[in-house]
């Protein structure tokens, strides 16, 4: 089999968590990729079949569900959000911890009672659902970042965001005032890309392994 496997990972705060991980499974990225001021996306690996794409963590499971990638690693914050048919995330490899949450300036006057709130985040469809069940209205205000400055400058009166040890929040005046789910960094696959080429399949064994190995130690 001569076609090459694309393997999506994410910028950001997984990547360092991910790249031992990869290697134990035999994904190593060529030297070039561990250069600072490289703004490459692609980037070969020590296998021949094998090419990596860093890319943003929501563009990761785009570009696995729809098979331009064939497998990658993301947070399930962007699994959930998505909800791709064709994404499977067969393992969790125990990395990346963190939570989803809401939360607000300190001080703030009570909203409990209220049945529509205005709420900055990157996550619309978790933040919808989340609220949805509280009996709630989101109307969500769509940032890729800097969330933490919107009710400061009027935007909206909560956010939903990542938090790790919340000294962000802490930093910009805010408090977690709602938990939706925690956060781990998860091996997706494209589903047909599964099925049909068996180095995937293997891959996924080997990464399955690795995670078993973590767990065990």
């Amino acid at each position: 089999m001569t076609d090459s496997l694309t393997f999506a990972i994410p910028k950001g705060r997984i990547l360092d968590e991910a790249l031992p991980v990869m290697a134990g499974a035999g994904v190593v990225p060529e030297d070039a990729f561990h250069d600072k001021a490289n703004r490459s996306l692609t980037f070969a690996t020590t296998r021949e079949d094998m090419r990596l794409i860093r890319v943003r963590a929501f563009d990761v499971a785009t570009f696995v569900a729809h098979g331009a990638a064939q497998l990658g690693i993301v947070g399930s914050d962007v699994i959930e959000e998505f909800d791709y048919a064709d994404l499977y995330a067969p393992v969790d490899l125990d990395i990346g911890h963190c939570h989803l949450a809401v939360a607000e300036p300190k001080g703030a006057s009570a909203t409990s009672g209220a049945s529509h709130l205005r709420v900055a985040t990157k996550y619309p469809n978790l933040t919808r659902r989340h609220f949805e069940r509280q009996g709630i209205q989101a109307e969500c205000v769509k940032l890729n970042g800097a969330m933490e400055i919107a009710p400061e400058l009027g935007l909206a009166g909560r956010i939903v965001d990542l938090v790790s040890s919340g000294q962000t929040l802490k930093e910009n005046g805010l408090v977690e005032t709602g938990y939706i789910m925690d956060i781990t960094a998860r091996l997706i696959v494209n589903r047909a890309a599964l099925k049909t080429d068996p180095r995937v399949a293997a891959l996924v064994e080997a990464f399955r392994a690795i995670s078993e190995e973590r767990s065990a130690a």
